[in-house]
């Protein structure tokens, strides 16, 4: 069974980025950043009168494109490649934060965050890998890519507050790590989860939306949701987080070094830093229930699954 890609990924001098959630942000300030480049970049936003902040320019093209409709994602994909022929990096960025008690979460508005974050990354990234295998190397490029999914330090570790959007990242990661585990090395397609801590973006304002009820059983401040939600709401509590040029900065500088695309990147201090503990504390809290673990079984089953381990 081949691991994930452990070769090299060399970006074309020309390449071709698609990014979606190009309105603000992140999506904004990495599309203006590869605008700028020998690259070239296809900005899409629901919205594309909002995309006036990316310039115009030969290398840019700006498209409408709504995750959550499969004959839109086709459309701006379609349109993608008759405009260049080719695309070498998608990043997903689209998405929104969804907070408030979970217990009085609505059915439609839970579902409604899983279809941008979860189902709109999976709609696009199954056409790129088509495309980066199949139409890529048509155009005169290399075959295959780069796939880069926005996470979230949420998607290593859960919060208060946020579950369902913790499940989306959570859904992203588990999916992103195993398709870049099933391609097979010689497509050259790479995958990686992309993990920024806080950054000074739409996340904590207009990119996030409360949950229409709240229970009454939950209305203490003090209580870990609550508490968690003023902190975000608070913002002093903005001022050390990273900016977006940062990360685009990261995203770009990681694709373009020529070397190995990982499965998961933290960016910044409070992503690396909380990664690193919760690994500490899951590492200790498996040698606390190692008996009670290595109970079940016998040792001969790690043997038998072999083949799973990374070479």
């Amino acid at each position: 069974m081949d691991a994930s890609n452990t070769k090299p990924y060399h970006l074309p001098t020309d390449a071709v980025w698609f990014i979606t959630g190009c309105s603000s942000g992140i999506g904004q300030s990495l599309a203006q950043l590869i605008a700028q480049s020998s690259n070239r970049i296809v900005a899409t936003a629901r919205d594309p009168a909002s995309l006036s902040a990316i310039p115009d320019a030969t290398n840019v093209l700006k498209l409408a494109l709504d995750v959550k409709s499969l004959p839109s994602i086709d459309a701006a994909l379609g349109a993608a490649l008759a405009r260049f022929g080719r695309i070498d990096v998608v990043v997903n960025n689209a998405g929104y934060t969804l907070v408030g008690d979970t217990e009085a979460a609505g059915d439609e508005e839970s579902r409604a965050l899983m279809d941008t974050n979860f189902w709109g990354m999976v709609g696009v990234s199954k056409r790129a890998l088509g495309i980066m295998r199949d139409d890529n190397p048509k155009a005169g490029g290399q075959q295959g890519g780069v796939i880069l999914n926005i996470s979230s330090m949420g998607g290593w570790s859960g919060y208060p507050g946020s579950s369902f959007y913790h499940a989306s990242k959570f859904a992203m990661e588990g999916w992103t790590e195993a398709v870049a585990k099933e391609l097979p090395v010689e497509w050259n397609i790479h995958l990686c989860n992309i993990e920024p801590g806080g950054v000074k973006t739409n996340y904590a304002t207009s990119s996030l939306k409360r949950m229409a009820k709240s229970h009454p059983a939950y209305d203490q401040p003090h209580y870990p949701a609550n508490a968690l939600t003023a902190y975000m709401m608070d913002p002093k509590n903005c001022e050390m987080w990273a900016e977006p040029t940062a990360i685009a900065a990261a995203i770009h500088k990681l694709v373009s070094r020529g070397q190995k695309i990982p499965i998961r990147v933290p960016l910044g201090a409070d992503a690396w830093g909380m990664i690193n503990m919760d690994i500490d504390n899951i590492k200790k809290e498996l040698e606390e229930l190692k008996d009670i673990s290595l109970s079940v079984g016998e040792a001969k089953q790690l043997d038998s699954i072999g083949f799973l381990r990374k070479t």
